[in-house]
């Protein structure tokens, strides 16, 4: 008898673990599934309609693009251009996309999250001060690291991270992403930039501030990198 409830609870426990893992990008059941944006004899599949395997070519699985660098004259002296399944088909049911990052002197790529993705980064040239932040539950601690060229940093999925340029010339890093959509929220871009805009009261009460600074940072343009 007990090694039949051992039995049962081993059953229940990988199936929850295989729950939790169906939580994130599914594992594919074909070899690919090019996303077609012409619903036309296509099948939906993941949040996007499929190309007929036979009608996919060598173009749908490639993208040029990523040895320019991208303008960093803007607010917060960063550009990241995003390899995901909105501008490279092939990546669709594949769960992985692809990130270039650029920066000027002392530029930001701003605190965000990708709600979707694990996000692994390696600097190609320049030094890099970066780090993610825990969540409540465990004590919203801060993760740190000055990275240079080579070096490799991970951003677990969901937490708040950031990328700042702390040398005097550029810096590019690339990343990748355990989703063919992590999705990104710029924290600052959301809490303050929302359309409509949040209302002060709910605002002056998180941060704990005067009212007068709530509308000043929402007045404020807030810059998408991105």
């Amino acid at each position: 008898m007990k090694g039949y409830h051992f039995l049962i609870s081993t059953l229940a426990i990988l199936a929850f673990a295989t729950f939790l893992a169906s939580a994130y990008d599914p594992s594919p059941l074909q070899d690919f599934c090019v996303a077609l944006k012409d619903i036309k004899d296509g099948v939906f599949v993941n949040g996007k309609f499929c190309k007929d395997p036979k009608l996919a070519n060598a173009n749908d699985f490639f993208f040029s693009g990523l040895q320019n660098p991208r303008n960093t004259q803007n607010p917060v002296g960063s550009n990241v251009t995003a390899v995901n399944v909105d501008n490279l088909a092939g990546l669709n049911t594949l769960g992985i996309s692809l990130a270039r990052l650029d920066f000027a002197p002392n530029g930001l790529n701003p605190p965000h999250t990708h709600p979707r993705a694990t996000e692994i980064l390696v600097v190609l040239e320049g030094t890099l001060y970066v780090g993610f932040v825990t969540s409540n539950g465990d004590g919203n601690r801060l993760f740190t690291k000055v990275l240079n060229k080579g070096d490799v940093f991970v951003f677990p999925i969901g937490l708040i991270h950031f990328q700042l340029n702390v040398a005097h010339v550029n810096a590019v890093a690339f990343a990748g992403l355990s989703s063919q959509n992590p999705g990104v929220i710029t924290i600052a871009n959301a809490v303050f930039g929302s359309k409509p805009p949040i209302n002060p009261d709910v605002l002056t009460k998180a941060f704990q501030v005067d009212n007068k600074v709530v509308d000043y940072l929402q007045k404020q343009f807030w810059y998408d990198n991105n």
